[in-house]
């Protein structure tokens, strides 16, 4: 069997060791050699080897895998002040679920990518390509974007909510095999999802799908233009932007629930298309946060359930009739893997099997 030293690296960090941790946990192993091996610089013995991931509690398997789910587009809140153990949980999280789904392939049909992708670089601005998607989507240019799980879905987007901290609201990517996924933080505001689902959309029309790697120089462009895409997708000018002169306290919560969109995003939207003052947008925002509306907003909106990724473990374990453990063998992952990425999102619908 060929050995991934990735892989190894992979374990060891979704674990929570550092190499001097786990090197004292391991007799015969010592954290010179170990940082030699997951550099790919030196071998340890296959004896060495099983003692490491049986301590890991990782399948032997799992070292000749290649798990890389790369993505550019992951979204953190007030990124300076997330620690690195948090942000490796996440890098491992949407990567682990990625090659689940990828795994799950190999039984399923999942839908076909069907958007369109347009290249900025080509000339088109992110509005163009929000109201290109809308009307792709069958969508009116004065209507809400209502069960927007099902109309990323249906479109080839698989969609997984994942429990993660508070910082985190999601990221988009192609797994290894080529699948589109947003991985949603399950813990937020319906407004908030509706958001960043809007967002990632954008990543992955604009940046991800047909598109070259993203220069790093780019980065901050690049969530603009995503942001950018979300309004405009979300809240097109056309219909929204008469209603929004001389925008009021007291039409937030009106236009809230027909656009479903968070409050704050419509008094952000009023200011960007030049809808108020700059003096209106400070006396809303102080009017908001003094009823404590930036931490909580009055009520929440409708958001519809993501259905894919739940039907396709459902599927395995009814049509196919999967145990857990046979999931994870047959996966080559640990069963408490299994466990948090699938079980939390069971589903008892079905999807189509492959003959």
């Amino acid at each position: 069997m060929k050995i991934n030293h990735k892989q190894l690296t992979f374990a060891r960090e979704y674990r929570g060791y550092s190499q001097t941790d786990l090197s004292s946990m391991i007799d015969g192993l010592s954290q010179p050699n170990l940082s030699k091996f997951e550099k790919g610089l030196s071998t340890l013995s296959d004896e060495l080897l099983l003692k490491i991931v049986s301590f890991l509690d990782f399948p032997f398997e799992f070292l000749s895998k290649n798990i890389s789910n790369e993505s550019n587009t992951a979204h953190y809140r007030k990124r300076t002040t997330i620690t690195k153990k948090d942000r490796t949980d996440i890098e491992h999280s949407y990567k682990l679920i990625g090659y689940i789904i990828d795994e799950m392939a190999d039984s399923l049909m999942w839908p076909d990518f069907a958007f369109k992708t347009l290249d900025i670089e080509d000339g088109y601005t992110p509005e163009y390509i929000a109201n290109y998607t809308r009307k792709f989507l069958g969508l009116k240019p004065n209507e809400p974007v209502k069960d927007i799980c099902n109309l990323l879905e249906v479109n080839g987007i698989i969609i997984v909510e994942l429990d993660a901290f508070e910082k985190f609201d999601g990221v988009s990517f192609e797994t290894d095999n080529g699948y589109p996924v947003i991985v949603l933080n399950k813990n937020f505001s319906n407004d908030r999802k509706r958001f960043t689902l809007a967002h990632e959309l954008g990543h992955l029309l604009m940046h991800s799908i047909n598109n070259p790697a993203i220069p790093k120089h780019r980065k901050k462009e690049l969530e603009n233009e995503a942001n950018t895409f979300a309004s405009e997708f979300l809240m097109p000018k056309a219909a929204i932007k008469n209603s929004l002169y001389d925008l009021r306290l007291s039409d937030l919560a009106e236009y809230k629930r027909y656009w479903l969109t968070s409050m704050a995003s419509i008094i952000r939207r009023a200011k960007d298309l030049d809808c108020i003052t700059k003096e209106t947008y400070t006396y809303l925002n102080i009017e908001f946060s003094r009823k404590g509306w930036k931490k909580k907003e009055p009520f929440d909106i409708y958001i519809d359930t993501p259905e894919l990724y739940r039907k396709g473990y459902s599927m395995h374990k009814t049509d196919l009739a999967y145990s857990d453990f046979e999931l994870a063998t047959g996966f080559t992952l640990p069963i408490d893997i299994i466990k948090r990425y699938c079980e939390t999102n069971k589903h008892q619908t079905r999807l189509r099997v492959l003959p």
